[in-house]
This record gives structure tokens, C-alpha cells and sequence, in this order.
């Protein structure tokens, strides 16, 4: 049976403790707990506003983690720095604007396609695992392929959005499928995230070859209520497969 990955983003721990000011909740914590309680890794999204994550954050859960972190950073120069610097195991190249509240949708990667393809070139050199945040299209995932990235994240926010509504999803459900399909054939490592609840997740875990699901907003706010150790243990008995 092939084992399903769970990885926990901890962003939100960070809105949390910004909104005041403060040095609590702690997002070095929260990443601890979430290792401890069985994620097999940790996102943060360094955004280049740092509304959440903060470059010491970054700092500090870079040394004391020991599953791996997976940093999510915009194409720049600036992010490009602090990655090389850093060494995360895993990096996920997304789209950032800075007037959304959270990313959108996948990346353009006809947009500035040759800095993209350096970037991930020298941050694959760097020896870190590198991953693009994509739409669930045929011509991403090829283009993908050709600027060398090893794994792609398949943006399911509209599925989720379909779900959460109780709207008719099987058409895009289909086209995750596909994607999943395709992006296996042609070598890359392909993972889901965005917008996923206990009820997308279930649903979109039925799709074979999905290695990975991300899970972020939804995780730390029903934490609230059930704890992130609940939580975790929750997600990951819905993944399983």
C-alpha cells in the first residue's frame, strides 16, 4: 500500500501571532508538535510582505525540525538568496501577489521562463528538492517537466471551493485526475494542496498517485477546536491509502 505523505502548513500560527504583535502563538512550536504528531513535513510561505512567516521564523525551524521543510517562496531574487542561504530539503516556487490573501491560483511558468528555469537550476544544485505550484493542465505539467523541476503541487482550490459549496465537482475532480495521470507518466513527483478540508481531502485521496497533500488554513483553524495533534492524526487516517 502506497503511503500518502501529510505535509502541515503553519502560516496561519504565524497571522495569528502578528495580529498582535506578540512572540505567541509560536510558529517553532507548532511545527514541533505538528513533527511530533506525525506530518511528515512543514510548509511555511516566506511572502515578501512577511504578513506571517518572518525570515527568523524560517531561521529557527530550519535548525530545530527534523522531518524536512518544504519553503514556499515567489520567483525573485530576493526569495532566490534566501533560499540558497537557507537550504531548505524542499522548495515550492508560487504565484504572490501582494494584494490577495492567499495564492490565487497556479504559476504562469511562460513568465519569465528563462529566470525561472535558472532559479530552479541553481536551487536544485543547492541540493534542495525543487517544486512548482501549477494548475491541473497538460501544458504545465509538460513545461514543468522541461524547466526541470522534480515535482509539481496541483492547486485544488477550485475543487475545494466546489466541494465546500456542495457544488457538482466530478468535472474537475476528472481534471486533477488526469493531471495526476500524466504528471506520473512523465517522471515527476506530483503532490495536491490548497483550499483542502476533511471532505475534499477524502475525496481527492481516492486518486492513485497523489504522493502528497498540503494542508494548511483549514488544519490550524480546526485545531482550535479538536487540537493540531487531533488534527494531524485526522488528516492523515483520511489520506491514507
Amino acid at each position: 500500500m502506497q503511503k500518502t505523505k501529510l505535509g502541515v502548513n503553519i502560516d496561519h500560527v504565524a497571522t495569528v501571532r502578528n495580529a498582535r504583535g506578540e512572540s505567541y502563538p509560536n510558529p517553532l512550536k507548532a511545527a514541533l508538535i505538528a513533527e511530533k504528531s506525525g506530518a511528515d513535513s512543514i510548509t511555511i510561505h516566506l511572502r515578501e510582505d512577511r504578513r506571517h512567516i518572518i525570515d527568523n521564523d524560517l531561521k529557527l525551524i530550519r535548525k530545530k525540525l527534523k522531518i524536512p521543510l518544504n519553503l514556499e517562496i515567489a520567483a525573485t531574487n530576493e526569495m532566490l538568496k534566501i533560499a540558497l542561504k537557507n537550504r531548505p530539503r524542499f522548495i515550492c516556487i508560487v504565484p504572490e501577489k501582494r494584494e490577495e490573501l492567499t495564492t490565487e491560483g497556479g504559476l504562469n511558468l511562460n513568465y519569465k521562463k528563462n529566470f525561472l528555469k535558472k532559479l530552479i537550476y541553481k536551487l536544485r544544485k543547492n541540493k534542495s528538492r525543487v517544486s512548482l505550484f501549477i494548475e491541473p493542465k497538460k501544458k504545465d505539467l509538460k513545461l514543468a517537466k522541461l524547466l526541470n523541476a522534480e515535482c509539481v503541487e496541483i492547486h485544488t482550490g477550485k475543487i475545494c471551493f466546489l466541494v465546500n459549496n456542495n457544488k457538482p465537482f466530478k468535472k474537475e475532480l476528472r481534471k486533477i485526475q488526469d493531471a495526476v495521470e500524466y504528471g506520473n507518466k512523465i517522471g515527476l513527483e506530483v503532490h495536491a494542496g490548497h483550499g483542502l478540508t476533511f471532505k475534499s481531502a477524502k475525496i481527492l485521496s481516492k486518486i492513485k498517485g497523489i504522493k502528497e497533500f498540503n494542508i494548511g488554513h483549514f488544519l490550524i483553524g480546526e485545531s482550535i477546536f479538536i487540537g493540531l495533534p487531533n488534527c494531524i492524526k485526522k488528516f492523515k487516517k483520511i489520506i491514507k491509502r
